[in-house]
């Protein structure tokens, strides 16, 4: 099984362009029926601005096979984004400090319930369920067909090669996290809720 190592933080040019190749790399390995169409693209709504430096426009990253022919890089383009399959728009700073979390069996599980707890206390502390007055992120597709499925959780997994390509952002330092690295909100200072939620881009 090869090793991963940190590349870039979450969302920066260098991690997505490695997560875009490894799950290519996953696509082809799998030897998919010649006729398979799927595509995968992550686009963070929100992220820092030193996300996009040197002129980038957005902060994703995508892989897709399409044609008999596996691909994958950083961004977003429309060829991936038409193909069925899992697109999404999350707020980056939801999700950042999280997507470092290696997984067992019941990660994405875990990860979930801590997130439900997050959002939880986020909703009481400002008094309204819609949290996100603007865009609060969305999802397009989450189609997994059962060969897809199969393809990118070979060995370690593709969450698990994310997160082990993925270094720590600034923003987290010093909050306090669950074992799944999810934000604890109700245990932050009240410097420490704003500043998170500014981050998340919801206003009080």
């Amino acid at each position: 099984m090869p090793e991963y190592e940190p590349v870039g933080e979450f969302g920066s040019a260098e991690w997505c362009e490695a997560c875009g190749k490894a799950g290519a790399k996953m696509l082809q390995d799998a030897n998919l029926p010649a006729d398979t169409t799927w595509g995968f693209s992550e686009t963070y709504l929100y992220p820092p601005e030193r996300m996009l430096t040197g002129g980038r426009e957005i902060s994703a990253f995508h892989f897709m096979v399409k044609d008999g022919v596996c691909s994958g890089g950083d961004g977003a383009p429309e060829e991936c984004l038409s193909l069925d399959g899992f697109h999404v728009t999350p707020v980056w700073g939801a999700i950042c400090n999280q997507s470092r979390a290696i997984y067992d069996s019941e990660g994405q599980k875990r990860r979930g319930a801590d997130e439900g707890v997050m959002y939880q206390a986020i909703i009481e502390y400002v008094g309204r369920k819609d949290l996100w007055q603007g865009n609060g992120g969305s999802a397009k597709s989450m189609n997994w067909p059962p060969e897809i499925v199969a393809a990118v959780t070979v060995g370690q997994g593709f969450h698990n090669v994310a997160a082990s390509q993925q270094m720590p952002s600034p923003e987290y330092e010093g909050l306090p996290v669950t074992e799944m690295l999810v934000p604890i909100f109700s245990e932050m200072t009240d410097e420490q809720k704003k500043s998170f939620l500014k981050l998340l881009r919801i206003e009080l």
